[in-house]
């Protein structure tokens, strides 16, 4: 990666990329049991609000990570999200041609990197997780991640079988955002966004190997880090194979 697109991801992630660099692996702890739901939402979409309320509900479960990224796809509709990002829309479409189904809609929840339900049905997003529970190629891979001094620390264990490549990656997320919209479909509502991501970017490769991470951060003080292990790439990604988050 050229330096100038190293730093504009640095600034971006509140990290100072000349500290991003492998080390001897440390300890790793095993994140099974934990279940990631990544809800893809717009201040546009009319259907979005109870969405928005049932992920901020779902994030106080001790073994979940709830994200919400907003996407622009509404944006022609009377309101210009104000935390929408290209990227966020493009994972999202990323998940829908790597399930093969091109389905992408608003609100949308993908559970654990597999499966997609409607953001806001609550019965189907658990139903996915229990069944995603009982699967051994999902959440089974240990991961650490711990801030110290100013630091963030990122130890990704070994897998116990031979797997494929997978990718890490790092998500800036404020834990909480409130927007008033002024136009559009939800004008004149105020919405709470829970765990918005700010910035994502894959830092690197995982071969099923131990692999360890060391950062400076820079992240402002309403905000927290996760981590993600995911099977593929971020063009295609597929099932999350470790999770952790700091700060949220």
């Amino acid at each position: 990666m050229a330096p100038d697109r190293r730093s504009r991801f640095a600034v971006a992630l509140g990290l100072a990329v000349a500290a991003l660099a492998p080390c001897d692996a440390g300890r790793a702890d095993a994140s099974s049991g934990m279940r990631v739901l990544e809800l893809f939402t717009s201040q546009g979409c009319p259907r979005c609000p109870p969405a928005d309320r049932l992920i901020t509900d779902l994030a106080r479960e001790p073994k979940t990570i709830a994200l919400s990224y907003s996407v622009n796809t509404w944006d022609f509709a009377g309101w210009r999200d104000t935390l929408a990002e290209q990227e966020f829309t493009r994972r999202q479409h990323a998940y829908a041609a790597a399930r093969g189904d091109r389905r992408v809609f608003t609100p949308q929840v993908i559970v654990d990197g597999v499966q997609a339900e409607a953001g806001a049905d609550r019965a189907a997003i658990q139903h996915a997780a229990e069944t995603l529970a009982a699967d051994d190629s999902v959440m089974r891979i240990p991961l650490d991640l711990t801030e110290s001094g100013g630091r963030l620390h990122i130890a990704v264990g070994a897998a116990s079988a031979e797997t494929g490549p997978a990718s890490i990656l790092i998500l800036r997320v404020a834990r909480q955002k409130t927007v008033d919209i002024d136009r559009g479909a939800n004008s004149g509502q105020s919405v709470t966004y829970t765990n918005a991501v700010r910035a994502l970017q894959k830092i690197g490769d995982w071969s099923g190997k131990p692999e360890s991470f060391d950062l400076v951060e820079l992240k402002a003080d309403d905000e927290g880090y996760v981590v993600l292990l995911q099977a593929g790439t971020p063009e295609k990604p597929g099932a999350i194979l470790a999770a952790a988050k700091s700060g949220l």
